[in-house]
């Protein structure tokens, strides 16, 4: 019996493709430029070889089995990861990557995120009219966490870093912009109607809502919190809005993420005595990528 791995060629799939597709086995040698009976004797070597029978022989048209829908579904699937990966392997040879990973901070926008890969999709290399190909993965990552996924190696660019990190050679690093941070509560917390400007000492007395640093190996960063206070600490900054929003606690925000809070009321906006926090974000990649 001849060998399966051998019989399952790319042309043997695409045969079976043409096939299937044309309806006859006449229909399918004039497309091949072939001869019926030479394409007749191809099907029964792999009938042969898979020791199946592919094809209805009682039907005059070119009728497939449950066997042959099978191979037919499964190698219409491989034959186009064979065409997948010899796009992936000429683009490489180009210069394009095969695959990019982004760490990007909680607090990027996710619009502005997803406009950055539309554009990047919508790039058109020469050899590929369906755009650059490269496999894009995304990661939120919070605080020191964006970082730490850029040094280990498992994301290939950060956005939304802090740049106050000891660059250990090999890193890119530029600014792209500064973030305002604004101290909001719900409209029924205690603060809601506390004379302004709120001082740090008014503030230790109540509950702080904090999202949890995301690294791993480096030391956790903590921002606006105060010796002692009380902290919720929760995973993102969505849910520390959400908690906000339910009176759990106090906490400083993007203003860009609630100033549509802020003006349907959901949240209130509290001066303070000390001054305003930006953050100074910045955008960071291996050099040797």
């Amino acid at each position: 019996m001849p060998d399966r791995r051998n019989a399952l060629t790319p042309e043997a799939l695409a045969m079976m493709d043409t096939i299937a597709r044309t309806g006859s086995f006449a229909a399918a040698a004039r497309e091949l430029g072939k001869v019926p009976s030479a394409l007749t004797y191809s099907v029964r070597q792999l009938e042969d070889a898979l020791d199946v029978l592919l094809f209805d022989r009682s039907s005059r048209q070119a009728q497939l089995t449950a066997a042959g829908e099978e191979l037919l579904r499964e190698g219409r699937r491989l034959l186009h990861e064979m065409d997948a990966v010899a796009n992936r392997v000429r683009r490489v040879a180009c210069g394009w990557e095969t695959q990019l990973s982004i760490a990007a901070d909680g607090i990027v926008s996710r619009p502005t995120l997803f406009e950055l890969f539309e554009a990047f999709y919508a790039l058109r290399p020469d050899e590929s009219p369906d755009g650059p190909g490269t496999r894009l993965r995304l990661r939120i990552e919070v605080l020191a966490g964006t970082w730490e996924a850029l040094v280990s190696g498992a994301a290939d660019i950060a956005i939304g870093v802090s740049g106050e990190f000891a660059n250990p050679g090999g890193i890119e690093l530029r600014e792209y912009g500064v973030v305002p941070f604004v101290l909001v509560v719900a409209p029924h917390h205690p603060l809601a109607g506390a004379p302004e400007p709120i001082t740090d000492d008014v503030l230790l007395s109540h509950r702080a809502v904090a999202v949890s640093d995301s690294a791993q190996r480096l030391t956790p960063l903590t921002v606006n919190l105060l010796p002692g206070q009380d902290v919720l600490t929760v995973p993102t900054l969505e849910a520390k809005i959400e908690a906000q929003i339910r009176g759990l606690g106090c906490g400083f925000l993007p203003e860009p993420m609630v100033r549509s809070l802020v003006e349907a009321g959901r949240l209130v906006a509290k001066r303070t005595a000390r001054p305003p926090f930006n953050a100074k974000l910045h955008y960071a990649w291996r050099s040797e990528r």
